[in-house]
């Protein structure tokens, strides 16, 4: 399933959360994969931001130390 939402050019990441938030989490709860074209960052601020509206405590793990990892 899909849902296509307009936007204003400039939106930022708290305007897309709350984009989400309003039209799709109320319907379908949390998502499973996101499509977008502005990067893997933009989509974890996203999260980031969406988790920060429900009150998520939210701690992210980065997985690949490669200084680390020999």
């Amino acid at each position: 399933m899909a849902h296509f939402m307009s936007t204003m050019e400039k939106t930022l990441v708290e305007g897309v959360a709350r984009l989400f938030q309003n039209n799709v989490w109320k319907l379908h709860g949390l998502l499973k994969s996101i499509i977008t074209d502005r990067g893997v960052q933009f989509e974890v601020e996203i999260i980031k931001e969406l988790n920060n509206m429900l009150e998520i405590n939210t701690k992210l793990l980065i997985v690949y130390h490669p200084q680390i990892d020999r």
